[in-house]
């Protein structure tokens, strides 16, 4: 059977690691044939072109500039770019039947794409939900409520959702937001599939350096706990409480570190330069090994969302703490359950996002020692292998198809 992904994501070869690579080597795993659509910027000036990786079909389209551009081309990228698809697709894949169409949010901006494979090929459309957009733009303020790239960009979600066979959400909150505020969509178009992964082992060779080398490698205290920070610096994240936690938080056994990027990476660069903190450490991009070893030599993983969501995000970094045996703070708007899940199976605490005091105490528990830190990793470990392992995504999506 034949499966096409399309993608806004950079995909060179499935066999780098991450959500969307894990899951189609696990298609391919399982006897499927695939191929996959995904961008190349214009600032790369190439061309479209058709490659063949370990007998995986990657399609990469010339496209605007989607990813850290300006919001104008940005948003003239996002518009445009199912034009750009169905122009290779209909080059490239003209003879070439689908039984599968794969797609995640962002963009969703896909519709004819999919409707062309459906009415051509009768495929099954799959609806990986990311990013619940226009609704995140409007919290971060980004587009106004009720304008007209509000009404444009609800029509196409509106399309989107329609089109789909199955919409895969990250968590039960994304399930029941999309029901709540999409009431022409039936129960059972939508399920729970979260962001998974096929965890590394923990015995990896390639990962076991011993951490006191990793931490003397990057100038990381070896007497302290150290509270990691790791992916996207942009505004979904509010930087502003990441920053308020570094000034506020005074905590001698306590140790920082921010390893990312992203549009807001020069607000908290700009910050370091200013305040030269001694318990802190910023870092920018490293080799995903590095990062890994990394992550593994710490204590806790951070994760931060901006306060004003009201719709339920669920960050994939959560798998990379887990995957590497870490607690989690997770320090959040209301509306995700990102903290209920950690907290429900023991293995992290929630805070509100902006609320410093109880910052304070969540991080002072780990550093006076009133948790148990190796239960805690080892629930850590184990929530992942029980709901974020790829072969539970890849069942979903299985089962849908061969039922049809």
């Amino acid at each position: 059977m034949n499966v096409l992904f399309l993608t806004l994501a950079t995909i060179k070869n499935i066999n780098e690691r991450g959500i969307y690579t894990d899951l189609l080597r696990e298609f391919v795993k399982n006897g499927y044939n695939v191929s996959v659509m995904t961008p190349v910027e214009r600032r790369l000036n190439k061309p479209t072109s058709l490659n063949v990786e370990d007998s995986v079909k990657i399609l990469n389209v010339k496209t605007f500039n989607i990813q850290k551009t300006s919001v104008l081309e940005k948003g003239i990228g996002t518009l445009a770019i199912e034009y750009q698809y169905l122009k290779a697709l209909k080059t490239y894949f003209k003879n070439q039947k689908f039984d599968l169409v794969l797609y995640s949010t962002p963009p969703i901006t896909f519709s004819k794409v999919i409707k062309y494979l459906k009415q051509r090929d009768n495929a099954y459309c799959y609806l990986l939900l990311k990013d619940i957009f226009p609704q995140n733009a409007v919290d971060l303020k980004l587009i106004k409520k009720g304008g007209l790239l509000h009404r444009i960009f609800q029509k196409k979600e509106k399309n989107l959702y329609n089109l789909s066979d199955t919409i895969g959400c990250m968590s039960p909150a994304n399930k029941a937001y999309i029901l709540k505020n999409n009431s022409y969509l039936a129960s059972e178009k939508v399920e729970v599939n979260p962001n998974s992964i096929m965890p590394v082992s923990f015995n990896n060779t390639k990962l076991e350096i011993p951490n006191k080398k990793i931490r003397e490698k990057y100038n990381i205290p070896l007497d302290k706990k150290v509270f990691i920070y790791g992916g996207n610096l942009g505004k979904p994240q509010g930087i502003d409480f990441l920053i308020k936690t570094l000034e506020t938080v005074n905590n001698e056994n306590a140790f920082f570190l921010i390893v990312g990027s992203g549009t807001e990476f020069s607000k908290i660069s700009n910050w370091f330069l200013k305040n030269n903190p001694k318990n802190a450490k910023l870092l920018s991009y490293l080799e995903k090994l590095d990062y890994d070893r990394l992550i593994k030599s710490c204590d806790v993983g951070l994760i931060f969302l901006h306060k004003d969501f009201t719709i339920p995000n669920f960050p994939s970094r959560l798998l990379s703490y887990l995957e590497m045996g870490l607690p989690i703070i997770a320090a959040t708007d209301v509306n995700t359950d990102i903290g209920y899940v950690v907290e429900s199976n023991n293995c992290g605490f929630w805070v509100e996002a902006g609320d410093l005091d109880k910052m304070q105490d969540t991080i002072l528990k780990f550093t006076d020692e009133t948790v148990d830190l190796k239960a805690m990793k080892t629930a850590a470990s184990k929530l992942l292998i029980n709901e974020y392992h790829v072969s539970k995504s890849f069942k979903l999506i299985n089962d849908k198809l061969q039922n049809v």
